[in-house]
């Protein structure tokens, strides 16, 4: 059995209006579809907290920098739907284009402050695209939860941060990152990567980890930056743009886990951008 999948915002609305007159609670997953076990995760995770699940499906044009990023995107539709049956959510959501910016559309959300850093700093606007589309889901859901992976963590504080800001009713749950046997965080863009880089990807994660371990044993972060950063470019990524220790909740960037961190890296791998984030401490 397959859920349905519905296209149409007044269906959708229907729907979870006589879900909610049920007393029923809602739970939504915001994808941008090619799922892997992260993905389904964040599903299972919503079926376990919510009476009802919606899995939205939509690659956003309003987050992709380069114009061929976006049109190099896995798109997965029918595949996806398949994934999604065993797991009985009650809806995939895939709204077109004109639903999501019909014409005339004007308004962007846009967080301050923790999207100037990490992946915004090199992804100028990359924000205001997710904060634009996630604040519309949100609306359009109605749900009463959200669910977003761990692995893309900056992601993570973002929505929350605006879900607070602009007192939208929703709870957004953060789930842990699904990685592979060997290490490497999943994502929709591993689908991108040859069979040859794939070999080397999860040296990012294991420099991270030793770079983790470093850092508790009370090592000099920059001294251990630089020794990781080396090893991740020996396994043949091309680019570091960032591997940081930052604080949880403001992403501000630390010399020491004085509070609750985290370390994020973003490094390119035979074309194709990666990323993942550890706890530290």
């Amino acid at each position: 059995m397959t859920a349905p999948i519905v296209r149409s915002l007044t269906e959708l609305r229907a729907m979870v209006f006589e879900w909610k007159a049920n007393g029923e609670t809602v739970g939504v997953v915001p994808t941008m579809g090619a799922l892997h076990q992260g993905h389904l995760s964040l599903a299972r995770a919503a079926k376990e907290g919510c009476d009802r699940v919606i899995v939205t499906i939509f690659i956003n044009p309003k987050q992709f920098n380069n114009p061929e990023d976006y049109e190099k995107y896995p798109r997965t539709e029918e595949e996806d739907a398949v994934k999604l049956g065993p797991l009985n959510v009650d809806a995939i959501y895939v709204p077109d284009g004109p639903t999501m910016y019909p014409e005339g559309f004007a308004t962007t959300v846009s967080v301050g402050g923790m999207t100037d850093v990490l992946c915004g700093a090199h992804r100028p606007g990359h924000f205001d695209g997710v904060a634009t589309i996630v604040s519309k889901l949100f609306l359009q859901s109605q749900a009463d939860r959200a669910y977003f992976g761990e692995k893309d963590f900056q992601q993570l504080q973002v929505v929350t941060r605006l879900a607070a800001d602009l007192n939208i009713p929703i709870e957004v749950v953060g789930c842990p990152t699904i990685r592979e046997e060997d290490g490497l965080a999943m994502s929709s863009r591993n689908l991108l990567l040859s069979d040859r880089a794939r070999v080397w990807a999860p040296e990012l994660n294991a420099a991270m980890q030793d770079m983790a371990d470093g850092i508790l044993a009370g090592g000099d972060v920059a001294e251990l930056r630089a020794k990781a950063v080396a090893r991740i470019e020996r396994a043949g990524f091309t680019e570091v743009e960032y591997l940081d220790l930052r604080a949880c909740d403001t992403l501000e960037e630390l010399d020491a886990p004085t509070r609750p961190a985290r370390l994020l890296a973003a490094a390119w791998l035979a074309g194709v951008r990666l990323i993942d984030n550890i706890a530290v401490g």
